[in-house]
């Protein structure tokens, strides 16, 4: 099955800023294109404002001016939906409601040839129920393309329990010959980037709300640290935390409240209190006219220790060891083995995050995961109220000299870099295993969706097998809510032999 003809007229129905956007990938990439709205001028309207955004295609070199001439001769606003009779593919961009989309499509079926394919942009409804009322639900099709359509390259085509491979297949084929990054999913809550990408909110959430740290500083660790384009906060800010919260809340209960995906309270306040981000000139952040961004917490310079001992091979942070000798400190190694971890000169140790808390050691501070030790600017340390200050001071000390700001926090278990990833592998492999997409289209569309820096299971491989599930086990027993106990895909594949399932 091949991709649609670019003769085949193409219909977007709902022209707010998604529909354009959809409207505008279909029409550039040659087809001509319909756009319907049932209120009254807004279909001609948007046609207006596409137009302009070609204009200034134009004016960025990125589109001919007899390139943007053809393309508006091809855009055609619909006074009725009758006017889409003739169109091979109808995609919906109305508002997010199953008995507004299913009367739609019902109307559609009356309306287009058998052959028609049917498509709704959902981010967080089941394609399944949207068909369920139709005749012919075979041809019902998710397309869900990401904001602003026109720029992010990611759409997720989503197959219902009815939909027929053959209108799958065309749907996903027509979405790359309009250049886009297809990736094929099944019909499940959150689909994939939706379902997947909930800890990385969830996590700074919790985090903040057992004070460990504020925004400002959790925004940090995940972006300086963990090698994330934008912190939690900042993001849901952007996002707009009613829409956010909404979408969380759906998956929540389309998975029939299953306590990894509880929304947060303090989100839920934030949203109640009209606080809603960037749209309404507060959320976590203020951004009203000379609104300051607060700072990071960033611990005061500390002395470096003149000499580490290593005990193993610390495992994801065997790198810190070529930047503690870069650094000018002794490494001394430790022929017995006591685990991973370093010693400092204090008899304390400095260990990677692993799902326990400092307050249950003697003497230990904990520091959190980074994408990359050598490129992180920020490294988090956690301690508890036990814990030496000569010990906190000296592991301040040995990350300052490599570069790196350091933000101290409270004795959080797995910290916040580390407690996310491992979530996010956990959900990943979940996903596989029921059959929700494979890992290649789980890695694209977490990377393309919401710019993570590595896929779920890249981030697994280089983390090694069982990292995960290792912080995951570790965590569960200390969090009463039952959230981080490992799924029983991510047990298999930690306990699974490498020639068996391979290295993923």
């Amino acid at each position: 099955m091949t991709a649609l003809d670019l003769s085949s007229p193409v219909a977007v129905v709902g022209t707010g800023t998604m529909g354009q956007g959809i409207a505008q990938v279909a029409l550039v990439a040659g087809h001509p294109v319909r756009l319907y709205d049932a209120a009254p001028g807004r279909a001609q309207e948007a046609a207006d404002a596409i137009g302009a955004r070609l204009d200034r295609l134009v004016e960025k070199g990125r589109l001919t001016g007899a390139g943007r001439d053809a393309a508006r001769a091809r855009l055609v606003p619909a006074g009725r939906l009758t006017d889409l009779a003739d169109c091979s593919l109808v995609i919906e961009a109305v508002l997010e409601r199953l008995e507004v989309k299913q009367r739609l499509f019902g109307e559609l079926e009356d309306i287009v040839g058998e052959d028609c394919l049917l498509a709704t942009n959902t981010s967080s409804l089941s394609v399944t129920a949207i068909g369920g009322a139709l005749r012919h639900a075979g041809r019902l099709v998710g397309l869900h393309f990401f904001n602003p359509a026109p720029l992010l390259p990611l759409v997720e085509v989503v197959s219902g329990f009815a939909t027929d491979v053959t209108s799958a297949t065309r749907a996903y084929e027509t979405a790359r010959a309009w250049g886009k990054t297809p990736v094929a999913c099944a019909d499940t809550p959150g689909f994939i980037v939706n379902r997947i990408a909930r800890p990385f909110y969830a996590e700074a959430f919790a985090a903040y709300e057992t004070q460990a740290a504020d925004p400002a500083t959790i925004d940090a660790i995940l972006r300086e640290s963990g090698g994330f384009r934008m912190g939690a906060f900042e993001l849901t800010d952007l996002i707009g935390q009613d829409v956010n919260e909404s979408v969380t809340h759906s998956v929540w209960e389309s998975f029939f409240q299953d306590v990894r995906f509880t929304p947060s309270l303090v989100q839920r306040r934030l949203v109640e209190s009209g606080r809603l981000g960037r749209k309404t000139g507060q959320g976590w952040y203020a951004y009203g006219d000379g609104a300051e961004r607060p700072e990071p917490h960033t611990a005061e310079k500390a002395q470096a220790p003149a000499y580490v001992v290593v005990e193993g091979d610390l495992g994801p942070a065997a790198d810190l060891l070529a930047l503690i000798r870069e650094a000018g400190i002794s490494v001394r190694e430790d022929g017995e083995d006591h685990g991973t971890r370093l010693v400092l000169p204090s008899g304390g140790q400095l260990v990677l995050a692993d799902g326990q808390t400092s307050v249950e050691f003697r003497d230990v501070v904990y520091f959190d995961l980074a994408l990359d030790y050598r490129e992180a600017t920020r490294i988090a340390l956690s301690a508890s109220q036990d814990t030496s200050p000569q010990t906190l001071a000296e592991a301040t000390g040995l990350f300052q000299a490599l570069g790196k700001d350091v933000s101290v926090i409270g004795d959080l278990p797995g910290m916040i870099v580390a407690r996310t990833v491992a979530r996010i592998i956990d959900l990943a492999h979940d996903a596989v295993a029921k059959g929700v997409a494979t890992e290649e289209d789980i890695d694209t569309a977490m990377r393309l969706g919401v710019n993570y820096p590595l896929g779920p299971f890249e981030w697994g491989r280089r983390l090694g097998r069982g990292w995960a599930y290792s912080l995951l086990e570790d965590l569960h027993p200390r969090d009463p809510s039952g959230r981080y106990a490992p799924s029983l895909a991510l047990y298999r594949h930690a306990y699974a032999s490498e020639d068996r399932e391979g290295t993923s």
